[in-house]
């Protein structure tokens, strides 16, 4: 499938971020693994400082790698000029991740990209491959012009 111009911009965003440190992913560790239209795939490698009281991942941090993922798979599709945001987020947590459980793995997809609106889905998956959260997104898309 060829690059299309909201990948193009997401490529250099999250380059620009990595290399500023800036940015969500930066501060938490995230990383980059895929990027294709309709389509990403993040990495985390979480650590003591990503727990919660319980000695688990906090899941606002799962959340919060879900939402990017999803997120992130719409401004893949997106043409060029057009922005998004999330409207709605909903996460469901299947099993705890451990802070010294291995890496995480979180796949967002688009699901439909309309004029408006655009909904996506996200997988979490441990280290072993089972699954940690799950998820969806509904955003809302911005045209090209500033004043829509």
């Amino acid at each position: 499938m060829a690059e299309t111009a909201g990948l193009a911009q997401l490529r250099s965003a999250l380059e620009a971020s990595a290399e500023s440190g800036t940015g969500i992913g930066p501060l938490l560790g995230m990383t980059v693994e895929t990027l294709e239209p309709g389509r990403t795939v993040f990495g985390l490698d979480p650590g003591p400082q990503h727990g919660n009281p319980i000695g688990s991942v906090h899941g606002g941090v799962l959340s919060t790698l879900l939402d990017s993922a999803m997120s992130c798979a719409v401004h893949t599709a997106l043409p060029e000029g057009a922005g998004y945001t999330t409207l709605e987020l909903k996460v469901n947590f299947v099993r705890a991740a451990r802070t010294d459980g291995g890496a995480l793995r979180c796949e967002g997809t688009t699901i439909h990209l309309g004029r408006r609106v655009a909904t996506c889905e996200g997988r979490i998956t441990d280290a072993a491959g089972k699954l940690v959260a799950h998820g969806t997104a509904t955003c809302m898309i911005f045209g090209p012009d500033p004043a829509q």
